[in-house]
Parts: C-alpha cells; structure tokens; sequence
C-alpha cells in the first residue's frame, strides 16, 4: 500500500497499518518528510516503562509510522462500516466492536482486517459451545495487529495523562511503533506491570455529589484495549438481551425503545433503581470467578488481576482495594458487564420485563404485586453479588395520565394522551422527553459558552460553539417527544446569543435582539425544527417514520 506523504502532526491524519510486522526498519512506511516534532535520526533514548514515573518523553525521538488495517466507517461497530470492496461487503455481521484508524484512506486501504476476522473467529467458536473456556488467548493480546488497533483506539480517545505524566503527543514523539515493540516484548516475556491509576474526581451533572475517576497511564489503556479487543467477542457471545450498555451494536435508544414496547403491551408498573457504587463495590474474588467461566488461560487472568491489584494514587499514596474496577479504564465497562451477567442469567420473565444499561436498572411490570416482587428479588440477587441498590434512585412508580413518571437514560418518562384530530379522540401513549436534568445542564453549557468573560471571542466563533453542543445534544433528545423542550433551549440560545452581542457591542439588549431577528439565517445559529423523531411501539426506533408520509415534530 502506498505511503501517505506530507503527513502533519494532528490527529485526523493519523496512518494506521496492517497489523503485520511491516513497520520495521528505520524509515517505517514514511514516503514524505518528517513530521513536524519528530526526528530523522532513531537515536536512543529512555523506554516509556512503568518502572520510571515521567520517563518516556525524550525531545527529538523518532516516531515511526506502521500500517493499521482501516475501516471506512472510522470509529463504528462492526456491521456498521463498509470497505470499498466486494469481499467487505459479502462479510457476515458479527455483534462484536472493532474501532478502527482514520478514514482518509479509501481504496488504497486493505479490505482484509484480520483483528476483525479474529474477533469474528473467536465469536462463533463462543456462540457454538456454551460451555467452553479458552485456553490459548494470551498469545492474541500481544499480535501486532491488535497492538495497533489498541493504540488507535486510545489515539481516538485522548484523554489525560497518567501519574507518569505521558500524554498521547509525548507517545507520537518518542515513537508509536517503539513502544509498541517495548509493550509486545514486555507481555510476551511476562514482565509488564501495570502502573496505579491516576484517582481524580468530576462533578456529577445537576449534583453536588463527585464521581470518583481513575486515569490509567496511556501505555496501560493500550494493553487493556488490546484485552477488550480479545475478550470483548468471546463474553459478548453470553450476554443477553436485556442489557444494553458499553455493547457493540446496541445503544442507550435501544433500551428506551423497550420501554415503549412494554407500555404498549399494557406493562404501567416501574420499578426503577441504581447499582450503588458499582463500579467500586465488584467484589474481586467474585468478578475473577466469573472470569473463569470462560477464560482458562492463566497468562490472561493473571494480566487482568494485575491491573485489578494495580490500585490507584491519590494526594501521593497508593491504595489498592480489594473491591471494584477502577472507572475510567478502557476495560472496565466489559468486566462490569461480565460480572452484572451474572444477575441477568438469574432473573426470571416471571419477574417482569428487566432492563439494564450498566448499573442502571429498571423492571417493568403488569401490577404492582409483581413490582414489589420483583424489588425484593432484585434486591436479594444484588446482595449475593456484594452489590446493593441505591437507597435514593430506588422507588416503584406506577405509570398512570396525570400521575407521575421516571427519569431514565437521560429522558423523563411520562403516560400523557394525544391531541385530538380530525374528530378522533386521543390515546393514551409513553411520551419521553430531554429531563429537567438534561435540560439544566444544556442551558448551563450555552450560558458557559457565552458569558461575559468570552466577550473578547468573535461572534462567529461563539455562535459555531454553541452549534457544536446543540447538534451533539439535540442529535440524542431527538428520538422521543422533545419538540417543545428543544424550542424553549433554542430560544434560550437566541437570548444569550442577542445579550452576547449586544455586550460585546456596549449596546443594550434590544439592540442585541434585533441584530439577531433582523438577519435571516439568526447569526447561523442552528435550527432544531423537523429534527424530532417520536418513538412508535414494537418499531425499529432508527427508522424514519416520515418516510411513509408522515411529518416530523
């Protein structure tokens, strides 16, 4: 494959390769100049190891380009991408995740992707059998294709440094291709150590509460994307239907699209609830016992208990519980849902209709004799798992027109009736719509984006920003009954903007408001109009409904 030449140094343009050992040699697969930062010459210089806190950012390193199979799609679940080429598109869809490198490179790119193919591989051998437990992965985590399919998806992320203080940059200067190396070689002959996480804290949204993080160092979420790419397929091939969260191929509207169903089925009873501190709680002994059910490979539980004994640092100590999968890390969603499995294989249809997005749980129900049931056996199940719900966000809401409803995945849930038209009368349905939280935090972010301080920033630029949140924001409200919500944030918007305005103007803010109105197209700020798309029981939520002739709201 041909060798992209002038390449700069950001991160859209990032070559990726074939996996295969074709990146040694001096000059990589590097046809043009160097990039900016980098070196020409491949002089030595200090390993980025675990054993040295801070090392692993010499100035001047070379940083080799290798080849990363490509996936046109970019950052998508298998199934949902397409390569240029017949052989691509004749591939069977398999339900497992293969973040790839950057969709610049058409049909130069290579349409055999053999991590794919190994995922796929692993897959159906899980699927066939039930009860086998794989012997030989260890000698998987440490190919070179699935090396690089990790760092690219740790590229794609970003994120902070760990407490060695590596950044991504710092990684690209002192060498993709070298660490890589250093990693394979350090796995293959047993002597990687993972180092302590590093522990912050992040408001929780519309909460005082914090949420506790942990920031592994980048090296370490590369070996761990390396481990998900691997046991992603094979515990993907056990979950079941009712879980929804951090799985390739399904979504948080998914779980919601339930929701709908079940109303529709006459299912008005919810009992709702919270895994508390799930994430911290998941007893290790526990979660390495549900390892095993399919994992025999002593190398691979080995590596995962290390990262799971690695702890974390926090005000300079490390401390290293012997509970809880570390949030942040880029295996922790998988060994969350390997271990909640649990529960899901132990519940019962008879308890009502369970639906569960991580640690977030909601059981719909016919009566409300079944929802007290079902409590207390959701309780019981969590408390043989070491886990107990969260006393505040636990309740049994009984869906009725008038009464009250429940928050869920971001949406506020409600029985309401329709308008009548053209002399019919109105029916009773599930609405949804963005929840009080989700709006606070919408109009905290477009009065962040333009309060006084940004005065100095062109209109332009605000206005672009505020473009940015809206479009992210609306494109997931978008799917539920929304049009009235999203009219009052947008005109939210054209008020901050119109004060925005008319303050960087020193003009008052009727002054503001006309400049807004009286241009045709509101400053470019967006429009949200004919973007909603109401949810239909027992219909695909993806589908446009208007395209049967019937409008958006």
């Amino acid at each position: 494959m041909e060798a992209v030449k002038n390449l700069e140094c950001n991160r859209e343009e990032l070559l990726g390769v074939e996996g295969s050992e074709r990146s040694e040699g001096g000059d990589g697969n590097w046809g043009g100049h160097p990039r900016p930062g980098d070196c020409e010459s491949t002089g030595a210089g200090r390993p980025i190891t675990g054993a040295e806190l801070g090392s692993g950012r010499p100035a001047g390193m070379a940083s080799e380009a290798a080849e990363v199979l490509f996936d046109p799609a970019g950052n998508t679940t298998v199934g949902e991408g397409r390569a240029a080429t017949s052989s691509m598109l004749e591939r069977e869809e398999r339900p497992v995740s293969a973040p790839v490198a950057s969709p610049t490179l058409g049909a130069e790119a290579n349409a055999f992707d053999t991590v794919r193919a190994l995922q796929h591989k692993l897959y159906r051998a899980a699927k066939a059998d039930p009860g086998r437990r794989f012997h030989a992965l260890y000698d998987k985590v440490h190919r070179r294709d699935v090396l690089w399919r990790a760092w690219v998806q740790v590229w794609r992320n970003g994120g902070a440094p760990g407490i060695d203080h590596t950044t991504i940059a710092d990684v690209e200067r002192y060498g993709v291709t070298r660490l890589l190396d250093e990693l394979g070689s350090e796995l293959r002959e047993g002597t990687f150590r993972p180092l302590p996480a590093r522990r912050v804290y992040i408001p929780k949204p519309g909460q005082v509460e914090m949420r506790p993080l942990s920031i592994p160092a980048v090296r370490d979420r590369v070996v761990q994307a390396a481990l998900k790419t691997v046991l992603e397929p094979v515990f993907e091939a056990d979950m079941l239907p009712c879980s929804f969260g951090f799985r390739p191929k399904r979504s948080a509207h998914d779980a919601l699209q339930v929701l709908i169903d079940e109303s529709f089925a006459g299912r008005h009873w919810v009992v709702e609830s919270d895994i508390a501190n799930c994430f911290t709680a998941i007893p290790h002994s526990g979660l390495m016992s549900a390892l095993s059910e399919r994992i025999c490979d002593r190398k691979v539980l080995a590596l995962l208990r290390a990262f799971l004994s690695a702890g974390v640092m926090e005000d300079g100590a490390v401390r290293r519980p012997v509970s809880g999968t570390p949030q942040g890390g880029v295996v922790s969603p998988l060994l969350c849902n390997v271990y909640l499995n649990r529960l899901d294989r132990a519940w019962s249809p008879a308890y009502g209709r369970l639906v569960r997005y991580a640690d977030d749980l909601l059981v719909a129900c016919s009566n409300r004799g079944q929802a007290e049931y079902a409590l207390a056996k959701l309780t019981t199940l969590l408390h043989e798992l070491g886990l107990e719900p969260k006393p505040q966000k636990t309740r049994i809401v009984q869906l009725a027109e008038g009464g009250p409803g429940f928050d869920f995945l971001g949406f506020h849930h409600r029985l309401v009736r329709s308008s009548t038209r053209r002399g019919a009368g109105g029916y009773v349905f599930l609405a949804r719509w963005p929840s009080e939280r989700a709006v606070q935090h919408a109009r905290d972010r477009i009065r962040f984006l333009t309060m006084r301080a940004r005065l100095v920033a062109p209109v332009e630029q605000v206005v672009a920003e505020v473009n940015l949140f809206l479009r992210g924001w609306a494109g997931y409200f978008r799917f539920g009954n929304s049009a009235w919500v999203f009219d009052k944030t947008r005109s939210y918007a054209v008020m901050r903007i119109a004060l925005f305005v008319a303050k960087r103007h020193k003009r008052g803010r009727a002054w503001g408001f006309a400049q807004m109105y009286r241009d045709p197209v509101q400053l470019g700020l967006v429009s949200l109009n004919g973007t909603v798309v109401a949810p239909r029981p027992n219909k695909p939520w993806r589908v446009k409904l208007n395209a049967a002739g019937e409008g958006r709201r």
